[in-house]
């Protein structure tokens, strides 16, 4: 027990740092106005059109633009001075959220303009992205990072759990509206923090195109197969798990549960207090586990079977229960791999290796948002939950029993020094 205890206060080491500690302040409020635009749109969408197809399109159109301009932003972020990059992306989120604020305040708003609205919005957290991972290590040095990481993802489940609480409460007394406004004016909480931070960046100075630079990236990992690993398993949580989250609960409130917005709210409030909770105790425990192989693998096959009865579950304590237990994982999987793709990085590709994960995870969810739609649409959203959930439970078996060398590889906890690959059996 002593050693748990002392495990989870070191987690929190990073906080020292002042300048890492101001912007995930800032960070803290934006992201709570993200959720509840977030929330609030897609509680739009469906009275728009009640379709879980409209839904899934919505989200594939937010994230689409990380597939097709991941490349680029990942190698401009390494180029470029990421602060002032984050400054303008944090600006042009805020004009985005004003605007959907006031299409839907006059009564105009209509599904194109959603669209559109995600669509631009999705261009910018595309260049954001791995901007902002390769900025938390430029705040907090490689010695710090996956600690920072982890705190990052913390801040981001408060605001999960938060965000979508408020914003249900929001939409359901006074309407959608105020929640984008609220969102817009958070943009500056951030925008602030940045300008008021100063952090250590090593540029890439190779005088090539940031296509060729992604190709570097991508020969490096090809070299590397325990990156591969944290890539696949990333990949199958965004594709099989969040997926669900970002885009089907309003019909699993609507549909299944025969709820309205605030039933909206306190799913995806379960879902980010599960996640608040696997960041602050299962991270530190999982981030302390030599073999991060082994408890990649728990973590996925933990989450496809809690999604499997969130998919059966038409009774509102058993979908808030199995959702929350579902979502303690998946901060898990994500934060082992952001931070040991951190510290496996070169100092000057660590934006591309970021950006290529987002791109491997998160730019494939276009078409994971799309497929689960279609499949919602045709099937029903309990059956496609399902069909996630064991294409989900399928995938982390594959992995452990033909990955052998998954199975064995030890990660170095010592505190890195430099960059390079602290792992064994790599």
């Amino acid at each position: 027990m002593t050693g748990i205890i002392a495990t989870f206060r070191t987690s929190f080491s990073p906080l020292r740092i002042p300048n890492f500690r101001i912007y995930l302040g800032g960070q803290a409020i934006s992201l709570i106005g993200t959720w509840l635009q977030a929330t609030a749109q897609g509680w739009v969408v469906w009275e728009l059109t009640q379709s879980s197809a409209a839904l899934g399109i919505v989200t594939m159109l937010g994230t689409l633009p990380i597939l097709l301009l991941g490349l680029w932003a990942g190698a401009w972020a390494d180029r470029f001075d990421r602060r002032k990059l984050l400054i303008g992306t944090q600006i042009g989120a805020m004009v985005l959220a004003f605007v959907l604020a006031f299409l839907v305040q006059s009564g105009t708003v209509q599904l194109w303009h959603v669209y559109v609205l995600s669509l631009l919005l999705g261009i910018i957290t595309a260049l954001d992205m791995p901007a902002q991972g390769a900025f938390i290590g430029d705040l907090s040095g490689m010695a710090e990072v996956r600690k920072a990481v982890k705190l990052n993802v913390m801040i981001i489940q408060v605001s999960r759990l938060v965000g979508p609480a408020l914003a249900g409460y929001i939409v359901a007394r006074l309407g959608a509206a105020p929640a984008f406004w609220l969102n817009g004016l958070s943009f500056l909480a951030v925008v602030i923090s940045l300008l008021a931070v100063r952090s250590s960046q090593v540029r890439s100075t190779a005088n090539v195109s940031p296509l060729r630079q992604a190709a570097e990236g991508i020969r490096f990992i090809g070299t590397q197969p325990r990156l591969l690993d944290l890539y696949i398993f990333a990949g199958m949580v965004v594709f099989f798990v969040l997926s669900i989250i970002f885009s089907q609960l309003p019909a699993v409130a609507s549909e299944v549960l025969k709820g309205d917005a605030e039933t909206l709210g306190a799913l995806m409030a379960s879902s980010g207090a599960g996640a608040l909770v696997g960041v602050l105790f299962v991270v530190p425990l999982a981030q302390a586990q030599r073999r991060s192989g082994i408890v990649l693998g728990a973590a996925t096959i933990w989450m496809s079977l809690w999604l499997l009865v969130f998919s059966v579950s038409t009774a509102l304590p058993m979908s808030f229960a199995s959702l929350f237990l579902a979502s303690m994982a998946a901060p898990t999987v994500l934060t082992l791999a952001i931070g040991l793709i951190q510290v496996m990085s070169p100092p000057a590709m660590r934006a591309r290796l970021l950006s290529l994960f987002t791109i491997v995870s998160f730019g494939f969810q276009p078409i994971a948002a799309g497929l689960l739609g279609y499949s919602a649409e045709h099937f029903g959203v309990q059956t496609a939950i399902q069909i996630n959930a064991l294409l989900l439970l399928a995938g982390a078996l594959l992995m452990l029993v033909f990955r052998t060398e998954l199975r064995r590889w030890q990660v170095n906890l010592g505190t890195p020094s430099t960059p390079t690959p602290a792992v064994e059996g790599a």
